[in-house]
C-alpha cells in the first residue's frame, strides 16, 4: 500500500510540476480537466448514478470547452466566485446540519447537477488561479494542505471534543483550531518570502493584505480554513450516504480524486473572491 501511495503520488507530482512549468497555460488547465472530470464521474457513482457517471464527467469537459470559448479561463466575472461563496458558506452549513440520512432525500438529479456545478466552479478558479501566476495558485492550494497537515498532529495531540462525529469520526475541535494557527504561520512566512524574493505573482497571502490590510487578511485565512473542513465534512457526508470509505479507486493507494481534493473545492472560488475585492 505504502509503495502505491508513493509512485501514484510521485506520477501525480511529474504531471503537476510538468504542466505547471510549461509557458502556455493550457497544458495545466487540461490536466485540471481531466482530474476534475474523474471527480465528476466519483460523483455520479457516489450519488446513485453508476450508469449515468461517464455522461457527468463528458458533461463537464464540455463546460470546460465552453469556458476556454468565452475567455473565462484566464478572466472569469467575479460574480460567479461570489456565488460560489455564498453557496458553499450558506449551502454547507445546511446541508452539514441536516445530516447524513438528508442527503439520499434530495432528488437525484438535484444531486448531480450540485455535483457537476462546484466542480466546475473549481476547476475553472484552479485555471483562473494560475493565469495570475504560480505562485498564486500554490499559496492557495497550501492553505489546504498546511491546515490538514496541522489538524492532523493537532488533532493527535490534543483531540478531545469530535467535530462530527456522525459525518468523520476522527475530526476533532483541537484539529481545526491547530489547523488555522498553522495557516496563520504559513501566511507569515510566506507574506516575508514574497518580500524577499521576486516570483512570477504575490501570494494569495500578499493579494489580502495589500488589499484589505493584515486583520482583514487573518479573517480571510481563518475562513478559508474553515470551508476546508465544510468541503472535507461534505464529501465525508455523501460517501457515508453512499455507504462507500472512498469515492473510487482511481488513485492507487490514495483512494479517488474527490478524497484528494475535497476540501480545495470551496476554497479555490471563494480564495478569488475575496482577492477580486
Amino acid at each position: 500500500m505504502l509503495k502505491q501511495r508513493i509512485i501514484t503520488a510521485l506520477v501525480l507530482l511529474a504531471l503537476l510540476v510538468g504542466t505547471l512549468c510549461v509557458a502556455p497555460d493550457w497544458p495545466f488547465a487540461a490536466f485540471g480537466l481531466v482530474l476534475i472530470a474523474a471527480a465528476a464521474w466519483e460523483w455520479g457513482r457516489l450519488n446513485t448514478a453508476k450508469a449515468f457517471s461517464p455522461a457527468l464527467a463528458v458533461v463537464l469537459a464540455a463546460a470546460g470547452v465552453a469556458a476556454f470559448a468565452l475567455g473565462w479561463d484566464r478572466a472569469a466575472p467575479a460574480a460567479l466566485w461570489w456565488s460560489a461563496s455564498v453557496l458553499w458558506t450558506l449551502g454547507g452549513a445546511w446541508v452539514l446540519r441536516a445530516g447524513v440520512s438528508a442527503w439520499s432525500s434530495h432528488p437525484a438529479p438535484l444531486r448531480w447537477l450540485l455535483g457537476v456545478g462546484l466542480l466546475a466552479l473549481a476547476w475553472l478558479a484552479i485555471v483562473n488561479a494560475r493565469a495570475v501566476g504560480v505562485n498564486y495558485l500554490l499559496s492557495i492550494c497550501c492553505v489546504v494542505w498546511m491546515a490538514d497537515i496541522a489538524a492532523y498532529f493537532g488533532g493527535r495531540a490534543w483531540g478531545r471534543r469530535k467535530l462530527a462525529p456522525a459525518i468523520s469520526p476522527g475530526k476533532s475541535w483541537e484539529g481545526v483550531w491547530s489547523g488555522m494557527i498553522g495557516v496563520l504561520v504559513l501566511a507569515g512566512v510566506w507574506l516575508a518570502i514574497d518580500r524577499s524574493f521576486q516570483f512570477d505573482s504575490p501570494s494569495l497571502f500578499t493579494h489580502l493584505r495589500t488589499r484589505l490590510g493584515v486583520p482583514g487578511m487573518v479573517l480571510v485565512v481563518l475562513f478559508l480554513v474553515a470551508l476546508s473542513v465544510v468541503g472535507d465534512l461534505f464529501e465525508s457526508l455523501v460517501k457515508r450516504s453512499a455507504g462507500v470509505k472512498e469515492s473510487s479507486n482511481l488513485l492507487p493507494g490514495h483512494g479517488g480524486v474527490l478524497d484528494r481534493f475535497d476540501a480545495l473545492l470551496p476554497v479555490l472560488p471563494v480564495a478569488l473572491a475575496f482577492a477580486s475585492l
